[in-house]
């Protein structure tokens, strides 16, 4: 008798290429995940992409473009357009820095910071929605990171 998770983790793939091809279930991952994470985060009228800015200045409170395109893995023309309507929702400043004008400096605003404990649940609700333990999360993560680090090796090699 197979188990629930076997159950679940039955997929109907269209054709023998994709059914052995790693990117495809998580292009089908990474899709789903983003999707809930919308509906999750809604209600506090941001975006997924939003979030992740969020996050990390949960934790640097300052920083500029560069150092933020660097940490998410996003450039400057991705950036800009979300830094912008994060800024008219007020929950970041970007002022041009004192010491180099064409240096910008964000900084989330309490208003920014407030929405922390909320936006932590949302990432807890998805680890619950998962349905996976701690472990497996843990794993999964540090299996995604390498193959991450590998790829991104890989397109450093090759330039």
């Amino acid at each position: 008798m197979k188990s629930k998770k076997e159950e679940k983790n039955k997929m109907i793939y269209p054709n023998s290429d994709l059914k052995t091809s790693l990117v495809y279930p998580l292009y089908l991952t990474s899709k789903e995940l983003i999707r809930k994470y919308n509906e999750l985060l809604k209600k506090y009228d941001v975006t997924y992409t939003q979030y992740l800015i969020l996050m990390y200045f949960f934790h640097e409170k300052r920083s500029n473009l560069k150092n933020i395109g660097k940490a998410l893995m996003l450039d400057s023309s991705t950036l800009t357009p979300l830094l912008k309507k994060l800024e008219m929702k007020g929950l970041i400043t970007r002022s041009k820095s004192t010491i180099d004008e064409r240096n910008l400096q964000i900084e989330i605003t309490k208003e920014g910071l407030a929405l922390k404990p909320k936006l932590k649940a949302v990432r807890k609700k998805m680890d619950n929605t998962c349905d996976m333990s701690k472990e497996e999360i843990a794993n999964l993560h540090n299996l995604l990171l390498n193959l991450l680090c590998s790829l991104v090796e890989d397109t450093k090699n090759n330039k």
